[in-house]
């Protein structure tokens, strides 16, 4: 198991001034934050960024919400990152998320589900490869 995770905080959530409550949520978690920025998708990264979706039905509507506002991108750190991660933001429909998740708190539905966060361990590389190079992680990743 690997010790990174990429997480976003989604436009709606960056909307709603939820991002205070979701970082507070990520550090309880034991969570280190190794580089954090707000920043504004363009059309090109946030193809690039969810191109593995490119054939599916929700990939234009997923591209117009992921540029529709400030998102904030972070690379974390923990054992077990990617699971132990995934636990904490619940499913992305937030009906069937457990309760006191983050999208269970902050989501709006299937689409607007606040965050974002890695599913694999080698995605995790490449998605934090995305946001940021090696000299914008705090004293790099342990290995």
């Amino acid at each position: 198991m690997g010790n990174k995770t990429l997480a976003i905080i989604k436009p709606d959530a960056v909307q709603k001034d939820y991002t205070g409550s979701i970082i507070s949520m990520i550090i309880k978690a034991g969570f280190k934050i190794k580089a954090m920025k707000m920043t504004q998708l363009t059309k090109s990264s946030a193809e690039g960024f969810y191109s593995v979706h490119k054939e599916r039905s929700f990939f234009k509507d997923l591209v117009a919400y992921m540029t529709s506002g400030p998102c904030i991108p972070m690379a974390l750190e923990r054992e077990n990152a990617v699971e132990e991660y995934r636990k904490l933001i619940g499913a992305t429909d937030p009906k069937k998320a457990a309760e006191g998740t983050v999208r269970k708190l902050f989501a709006v539905d299937i689409q607007l589900n606040a965050v974002h966060g890695s599913d694999s361990d080698e995605n995790a590389e490449k998605e934090i490869a995305h946001f940021f190079s090696k000299d914008e992680l705090l004293n790099n990743f342990t290995e």
